[in-house]
């Protein structure tokens, strides 16, 4: 309800403000190399990447510097992996489900997601967001039968370079209340971790976010790889 209130008292502010971002943000076009492909010696492993900007490599100029090249290079070295990057820069959690319905059903053994900034700017309210993320995780669930879904959380927003105030205030309180939202849904679920979008910690580790002030720069993709690699190796 608080959030709800904020919300309305603040969108003179967040037209305004609003209006000012899209203006003056920089806009970075989705890196560029393989999407598909087979890499790495050892066990048999699927990956499949699915999801918004961040999770199609948006603040960095090849997919080997992305979260996708992350995840291969901290991975080929122990398994042969075939892997699929499925993701749109602009895409919401609707967006993320039309294109999991539009693939052919094919077995993954990992599945990874990123969504949740696009439903922020949308004002999707955290309650509404999480009804669209289990309509995600069914779909994902059914067509791809993945034996770990890993959700990566939605960044704090507040703490974004390209952001004003009070429009980042707003928009990290919509994150907060989607990470708890998830966290709580994720634990509920059998095949599902989570990672939590560790802006702070980036911070401490100086690590910058792109130059649009709004992306995972190419450090903070490694990192996240890193992470997600890690989890990956306890399951298989």
């Amino acid at each position: 309800m608080l959030l709800k209130i904020s919300t309305i008292a603040l969108i003179p502010a967040l037209i305004v403000q609003g209006n000012a971002v899209k203006k003056n943000t920089l806009r970075l076009a989705e890196p560029a190399g393989k999407r598909q492909g087979r890499v790495g010696t050892g066990k048999a492993l699927s990956v499949l990447i699915l999801g918004d900007s961040a999770a199609a490599g948006v603040g960095v100029e090849t997919q080997e510097d992305a979260l996708l090249g992350a995840v291969l290079q901290q991975l080929k070295d122990g398994y042969e992996i075939q892997y699929q990057l499925e993701a749109t820069s602009g895409h919401s959690t609707g967006q993320v489900i039309k294109t999991t319905k539009n693939m052919l059903a094919q077995h993954f053994d990992v599945v990874i997601t990123s969504v949740g900034v696009n439903d922020i700017t949308k004002l999707t309210s955290p309650k509404d967001w999480m009804k669209k993320q289990q309509q995600l995780y069914a779909e994902i669930n059914q067509k791809f039968t993945p034996e770990l879904i890993i959700a990566s959380g939605v960044p704090p927003m507040n703490m974004f370079p390209a952001l004003p105030n009070p429009l980042a205030w707003l928009f990290g309180q919509y994150a907060k209340g989607m990470n708890k939202n998830l966290a709580k849904f994720v634990q509920q679920q059998a095949n599902m971790q989570w990672i939590e979008y560790d802006l702070q910690r980036f911070k401490i580790l100086n690590l910058e976010m792109a130059k649009d002030g709004f992306h995972p720069s190419k450090e903070i993709y490694t990192l996240w790889g890193q992470q997600l690699a890690d989890k990956i190796r306890q399951m298989f």
